[in-house]
């Protein structure tokens, strides 16, 4: 489990992060979701130490992640795919890991076999794709076996095989009891993966609740209803007091209405006590992305003219708060020593 209480930073006039506090439980995989420069980088960082808080406090199963001895057997993490030495293979860098938590060196070659990195476990890093850094980085969470996994954009450069593997690999853990903790901006795949999610904006808590009932409280209700006699179907739903639009032939089918703000029982119910055939009925439910846009619209810090965020909100530019998206692969070089001082306890 991980708890954020009254977690803040800043760095000079920047409140990078305000008085966020949340829960990660264990047995779940719960989605970290915010626009660029909402601080989930940062937070991350805070989680693990790398970053002090400037008022507040975060806990892993109870203690500091500085407190803990041999923490690759307690955390693992994966914020920087590119933070290994070009010129160490995917095996030394493994071991030289391994051996700083004492951990048996065979547990190298089981994560190595895990991610599906074997066959080039003996190249340098610095020649990997990203999707092979990320099974990489991957499998340095893991080296320890440990009960909490704290991942950063875990599936970029990764093919649609690689992307359902590591989807399905994250239920597995979490299925073992494990607490997963995961960042991206994905939110196709996010929907498919988490089950709870904490949403963040401008360093504040937005929601943390399951990723269903987030969906459901952002985008309403809705049905989608199509018969023979759709004039009449119309009529007998505006005349029950609902509201309805139609919804023109195309891609999703024959022409149809949609009615807001009913469930398929009550919509079933009215076209059976009308007399009304009934080719399709069905729930229509809103995507993340709809959700989260709506629900965070008002906290995405660099917008164009339009309304739309500006490519350096997206990439991280001019104004990106250390620590976040934009300045990732600076922060991941420097994590390296800071991760090497705490696995030698210096």
């Amino acid at each position: 489990m991980i708890e954020a209480r009254g977690l803040s930073k800043r760095y000079g006039r920047t409140l990078a992060v305000n008085d966020l506090s949340f829960t990660v439980q264990a047995g779940r995989v719960t989605g970290f979701l915010g626009p660029n420069g909402a601080g989930k980088s940062t937070t991350m960082r805070m989680i693990l130490g790398l970053d002090r808080p400037t008022a507040g406090d975060v806990r892993i199963d109870g203690k500091r992640y500085t407190d803990l001895r041999e923490p690759l057997r307690h955390v693992g993490a994966l914020l920087d795919a590119k933070w290994v030495h070009p010129n160490r293979s995917a095996r030394a860098h493994l071991r030289w890991l391994a051996v700083s938590n004492k951990l048996p060196e065979s547990r190298v070659d089981e994560v190595l076999a895990l991610v599906g990195l074997n066959d080039v476990a003996g190249r340098r890093a610095g020649g990997y794709s990203l999707g092979m850094s990320q099974r990489l980085g991957i499998a340095g969470a893991l080296l320890g076996d440990p009960g909490v996994l704290l991942f950063d954009e875990p599936v970029n450069g990764l093919d649609p095989e690689g992307i359902l593997w590591i989807r399905q690999f994250m239920h597995r853990l979490a299925d073992e009891g494990r607490t997963v903790f995961v960042s991206s901006h994905l939110l196709s795949e996010m929907a498919l993966t988490a089950q709870d999610l904490v949403v963040i904006g401008r360093g504040r808590l937005i929601a943390q609740t399951s990723t269903s009932a987030f969906i459901e409280a952002s985008s309403g209700s809705s049905v989608r209803v199509r018969g023979p006699e759709l004039t009449r179907l119309r009529e007998v739903i505006t005349a029950s007091g609902l509201q309805s639009d139609d919804a023109p032939e195309g891609a999703d089918g024959p022409a149809a209405l949609v009615v807001h703000g009913a469930s398929t029982d009550a919509v079933g119910e009215l076209a059976g006590r009308a007399g009304l055939i009934l080719h399709e009925l069905a729930a229509q439910r809103g995507s993340l992305e709809q959700a989260f846009i709506q629900m965070t619209g008002g906290d995405v810090e660099y917008r164009t003219g339009d309304g739309a965020p500006t490519v350096g909100a997206m990439a991280g530019g001019p104004g990106a708060v250390p620590g976040q998206p934009g300045e990732a692969l600076t922060a991941g070089r420097a994590q390296e020593p800071a991760a090497a001082r705490k696995a030698d306890g210096r």
